[in-house]
């Protein structure tokens, strides 16, 4: 009799990525180098599940230690954090899945933080739920909601052009919306304005609003990009394939690193192998992969959501903030944890 290994299934077809072990996929793939978080939040209040899920960043010019990361417990609401991994706020959302912020919207007569997250409470028919965050007093409220198009919301990232802002909500079908959103009133309003579609199941989006392109990860496919400009072109342009090297299925959160007037570099979750990839948003060329170990805290495993931003943050993080949800936070429930810009930089060998 043969005794065959857990992973294997007793089929005609080939074998899943979440039937080979990560040892195996971390294996084949591309050679990816270390870094050690230098920080991480409280845990989310939902143990045992698969909770946390994407961070934001917003950070504070004038003081930026006193920068705020916005998280998601997607089975309970928004979590407010500062950067030195403690609960700021948390407010009751419900189900909302992924998370982008904007600074200096018209937000009810004035300008202000504008925080968006994909909301799941009605599976059928997709919801855009928008806040304002208030740094002076750490709070989160809550504004209201709009439209986000028939399905289920999956992903979401914010962009701004002469056109003014827009929300993209990934549908977990592929589905993508592009929708107008105005809060300067009593009550936001929101209205898509097109659509776009990908084959299969997506999530991670990221906007560089200096050359107006929208980032998007297919999860079993790899990451697209399309024009950001509600007039522009729907039809997607590959960058690169989830072809079990540089990207290892799923292709999760999406982050860009802005440098110049169109260079940079835009990260995606490499998840099935618990690695990051970055490609150079000039030309999409491959330039990397890194993972997070253990170190002072501990490392990240499966990760979905990220987020990115360079820039002074204070004495730990003095050149940019990287933050990634852990999927695996030892016996503890989720959280994210908090890498140096720096240390990615040097680890990966990229100029400054």
């Amino acid at each position: 009799m043969t005794i065959l290994p857990a992973f294997v299934t007793i089929c005609g077809c080939a074998a899943t990525e979440q039937e080979v072990p990560v040892a195996v996929r971390i294996a084949n793939a591309t050679p990816a180098v270390s870094v050690t978080a230098r920080g991480e939040t409280t845990p989310v209040g939902t143990s045992n599940a698969d909770a946390a899920d994407d961070p934001a960043i917003w950070r504070d010019a004038a003081d930026p230690a006193r920068s705020l990361i916005v998280g998601t417990d997607k089975k309970a609401g928004l979590y407010l954090y500062g950067l030195d991994g403690k609960t700021r706020d948390f407010l009751d959302a419900g189900r909302v899945n992924n998370v982008d912020l904007k600074d200096g919207v018209a937000i009810g007569g004035g300008d202000g933080i504008l925080v968006a997250a994909s909301d799941r409470n009605d599976i059928a028919h997709a919801k855009i739920a928008l806040f304002r965050l208030d740094p002076a007093m750490a709070r989160l409220t809550a504004l209201g909601k709009v439209d986000g198009g028939s399905g289920e919301a999956y992903g979401i990232c914010l962009g701004r052009d002469e056109s003014g802002l827009s929300a993209f909500i990934v549908l977990k079908d592929g589905t993508i919306n592009q929708i107008a959103i105005d809060a300067s009133g009593a009550t936001p309003t929101g209205t898509i304005v097109r659509t776009m579609k990908l084959g299969t199941q997506a999530e991670g989006c990221a906007v560089d609003d200096r050359t107006h392109i929208l980032y998007v990860a297919e999860e079993d496919v790899g990451l697209w990009r399309f024009d950001a400009r509600a007039g522009g072109s729907t039809v997607p342009t590959k960058i690169a394939a989830a072809d079990g090297k540089n990207l290892v299925m799923d292709a999760e959160g999406v982050a860009i690193a802005p440098m110049g007037d169109k260079d940079g570099y835009v990260v995606v979750s490499s998840q099935g192998d618990n690695a990051y990839v970055l490609y150079r948003l000039s030309d999409d060329s491959y330039v990397g992969r890194f993972r997070i170990v253990d170190g002072a805290v501990g490392g990240s495993e499966e990760t979905d959501g990220i987020d990115l931003m360079l820039g002074d943050f204070g004495p730990a993080y003095p050149g940019g903030l990287f933050i990634a949800q852990d999927g695996h936070n030892a016996a503890a429930a989720q959280n994210f944890k908090l890498v140096a810009w720096d240390d990615i930089v040097k680890a990966l060998g990229l100029p400054n």
